[in-house]
């Protein structure tokens, strides 16, 4: 059925009636029918302006990888595990991540890697009085991530590992010492480049892009209050004056991007 628009009356949007409606139409005396099309028009328009509504509202998807197998603390923490430490303190997301190493023996067995870590957590907590590791996750040189700092590997927990830049942040620590010319396994940036994908697609982050984060202490490269431009996916020395994580691991940080950000589906 097609309704006349009156001569001089404002051009609107066609509206398309339902056939069940158009038979409901015939049925029913001349005035009786005006009414019913004018709700029936009116109540299709609103249901086409929500639906766009809505459409404008959904957020786009985020670029997220899938989260890789990680080790959970119980396996190496031992003891530790039960001991009383403050609450785990979180922020509202991750934006980037630091890449070190642990500045430890390389010639170790991979089922050596839960009693290093442990090792490597009482030097901070005992010998620094510090409340936990302060490394988010750790990498062992046959690909095994294992969960770090507690709070749980999925949350936005605030780690220890990059002073002035822990906030936002995540610590991924590679296990042994990769100075200049030293070997980095594949199978160790293959790991850190699908755990980075994973936590930066979190919060739709490319790895490849460059964030804004601001120094929380002067002790940093960037006194206390500047936001600093810095890598996505960073080497600890880009935000601290290190020589973390390494000649032989920095030198490796463009393809771990590359390959994060194709983990996450872009090109």
């Amino acid at each position: 059925m097609r309704v006349r628009r009156p001569k001089g009356a404002r051009k609107t949007r066609a509206v398309h009636i339902p056939r069940a409606a158009l038979v409901l139409l015939g049925c029913l005396p001349g005035l009786a029918a005006a009414v019913v099309l004018v709700l029936c028009a009116g109540g299709v328009e609103r249901s086409a302006a929500a639906g766009a509504r809505q459409a404008e509202a959904r957020p786009a998807a985020a670029r997220s990888a899938t989260r890789p197998h990680i080790v959970p603390r119980s396996v190496w923490a031992g003891e530790d595990s039960t001991r009383t430490r403050p609450p785990p303190r979180y922020d509202d997301k991750v934006l980037a991540v630091f890449i070190h190493h642990t500045d430890s023996p390389n010639a170790y067995d991979c089922a050596e890697a839960p009693r290093i870590i442990r090792y490597l957590a009482a030097g901070m907590t005992e010998s620094r009085h510090w409340d936990d590791i302060g490394y988010n996750f750790l990498v062992d040189r046959c690909g095994t991530i294992y969960e770090g700092r507690a709070g749980g590997t999925d949350r936005p927990v605030t780690g220890a590992h990059t002073q002035g830049f822990n906030h936002r942040t995540t610590g991924i620590a590679a296990l042994g010492t990769f100075t200049s010319q030293v070997p980095v396994p594949k199978v160790m940036t293959d790991a850190i480049a699908h755990l980075a994908a994973w936590k930066l697609g979190l919060a739709d982050i490319d790895p490849r892009r460059t964030v804004r984060l601001v120094s929380s202490n002067g002790h940093s490269r960037y006194a206390a209050g500047t936001a600093a431009a810095l890598p996505a996916l960073a080497g600890h020395d880009d935000g601290y004056m290190t020589s973390c994580p390494g000649a032989a691991l920095s030198a490796r940080l463009p393809e771990i991007r590359d390959l994060a950000a194709r983990l996450q589906g872009r090109t």
